[in-house]
């Protein structure tokens, strides 16, 4: 499913989900550098790359996150390189792969050189999954906010909410109800990207506190959008470790790892 088209102008922790049938040999490539390599030929699923560097505010969820895209990519056949190293974006590494996670990260991840490469792999088709403080990094790089959507503003305690679904069909929300209640840590953003994405769902603000940000009756929660010639998708949910563990939520990372992958 395509999203809302939107164009501009121009250490390491390795995790590999393998799919029966893949050897173990071809499992453990890894580049010189250190920087694992995807085994991307005669897979018959997709290469996904996870990053979850921090450079602020470390989630302690984040461990859980990498396990569970770990075992959704034994389960649903695609593989999974994980890493903290910053090193690994460059284009011919990132061309690799047919998305890149950012799960968690927090402020100024990416040096220069680094920012321009995967810039290249967005442009060049490249995927984007952000979540949760994906939204919550690289404040001074314009580019990445218009890719992730919205920058992060503020969070109220943690609470039970009522979601909104707005898009019954798209593969990361086809599998809830119309009102999803959950417990998260509930994101209020800078602005509101509506109108500059595709809204898959939002927060019902009179269903909890959202504190001194409240955003109003309009206040998205996850989106997806075609950008600068990739794909990005977006959730701000997934605070806890728990979430990792909640099968709709999990459904949910999935179907916007997919979208996102192309």
């Amino acid at each position: 499913m395509r999203c809302l088209k939107r164009v501009v102008a121009g250490g390491v922790s390795v995790v590999l989900a393998v799919p029966l049938g893949l050897t173990a040999a071809v499992a453990a490539v890894v580049s010189v550098s250190g920087v694992p390599a995807a085994a991307h030929e005669g897979h018959g699923g997709y290469s996904a790359l996870v990053f979850s560097k921090t450079a602020g505010f470390r989630h302690d969820s984040i461990e859980d996150g990498v396990a569970a895209i770990e075992q959704l990519g034994v389960e649903h056949d695609f593989e999974v390189t994980a890493t903290e190293d910053a090193s690994a974006f460059t284009d011919e590494n990132l061309a690799q792969f047919d998305v890149v996670v950012w799960l968690s990260t927090t402020g100024d991840v990416l040096n220069a050189e680094q920012q321009g490469a995967f810039e290249r792999y967005i442009q060049s088709g490249g995927g984007y999954a952000g979540i949760h403080a994906a939204s919550d990094t690289e404040y001074d790089w314009p580019w990445y906010g218009e890719l992730v959507g919205a920058y992060f503003d503020s969070h109220p305690q943690n609470q039970d909410a009522s979601v909104t679904v707005e898009d019954s069909v798209h593969e990361s929300t086809a599998h809830l109800d119309p009102v999803w209640e959950r417990f998260d840590e509930w994101y209020n953003f800078q602005g509101n990207p509506r109108g500059d994405v595709h809204v898959l769902a939002s927060l019902d603000e009179s269903s909890y506190d959202p504190g001194g940000g409240a955003m109003g009756a309009d206040h998205p929660i996850a989106w997806c959008h075609d950008f600068d010639g990739g794909r990005a998708w977006y959730t701000g949910m997934g605070h806890t470790a728990e979430s990792f563990s909640e099968p709709a939520f999990l459904d949910h990372i999935l179907g916007g790892i997919e979208t996102a992958a192309g």
